[in-house]
């Protein structure tokens, strides 16, 4: 019988882009506290249900022994693992309502000017005139704007200007590190994109857009320069999707389908040695 700790030649290929992607993830747990034991177990537990749920074969019921003979873990911990169910990212509260109204606040004409930028807001306004309420109020009508807005305030989201007016900062487009909103994006924007990238790897075709612009061996000036420039276009990008996706939705009937569109950009500087790795 072949040895379940042996990886066949066919994943062999993976050993070392997986070992690169997981290096900062790794970095991560062990700057967080995850030890490799707690880690293990969170892997055992991942892979029965991937097994159970993403494998199973159509109009047969799926036994322990094929969970156990596609993971190369114990039929009995399988069994005391399986059946918990897939795992579901639940969107916090807080989370889904912030976003929901930058969002708005990027998108909707009424609170944009002819630029498509976030108009600043006077905080009550009067008739139809565009306001930090009417905003609030437009996507939910289970919290009151003051209460937003003052948590806005403390966490740096909006400002008041000269005017009183409340203006969007930079601050409202990427989440503070560690917070529960940058935690959830971590996850969500990390498994779609890997998720993207192996649904091409797997299927026939490339399904996904799934793309990068890199240059090696620049200067610190120039990969600054870089870096900024590329933050620039990225936010555009996203502010264009942003805007269209918001109209399309006026008039969509909705279902079960999700979309994201998601950018990134990074630059390090690589030491010789591990350039050469």
């Amino acid at each position: 019988m072949a040895d379940p700790s042996e990886t066949p030649p066919e994943g062999a290929n993976l050993h070392a882009p997986v070992a690169r992607l997981l290096r900062p993830l790794v970095r991560l747990f062990v700057a967080r506290g995850i030890t490799f034991p707690a880690l293990t177990t969170l892997l055992r537990e991942l892979y029965v249900n991937v097994a159970e749920y993403d494998f199973s074969l159509p109009g047969k019921e799926q036994t322990d022994s094929r969970v156990s003979l596609l993971t190369g873990i114990h039929r009995k911990e399988v069994s005391r693992l399986r059946g918990a169910g897939a795992p579901v990212s639940v969107v916090p509260s807080a989370v889904s309502r912030t976003s929901r109204i930058i969002a708005r606040w990027l998108a909707d004409p009424r609170f944009t000017d002819v630029n498509g930028q976030p108009l600043p807001l006077a905080r009550i306004g009067e008739g139809d005139a565009p306001s930090f309420e009417a905003l609030v109020a437009a996507v939910t009508r289970d919290l009151r704007p003051r209460a937003v807005l003052d948590q806005w305030l403390d966490r740096g989201l909006v400002v008041p200007d000269a005017e009183g007016r409340i203006v969007l900062t930079e601050a409202a487009y990427v989440p503070k590190g560690g917070d529960e909103s940058h935690l959830y994006y971590f996850g969500r924007n990390l498994h779609d994109h890997i998720a993207a990238s192996v649904a091409n790897i797997t299927g026939p075709t490339p399904r996904f857009l799934e793309r990068a612009v890199h240059y090696d061996g620049l200067s610190r000036d120039l990969a600054e320069r870089l870096e900024a420039r590329a933050r620039e276009i990225a936010m555009e990008a996203l502010q264009q999707a942003n805007r269209e996706a918001h109209a399309a939705c006026e008039t969509d009937p909705g279902g079960s389908h999700r979309w994201n569109f998601g950018l990134y950009v990074y630059a390090e500087d690589v030491p010789p040695a591990a350039a050469k790795a």
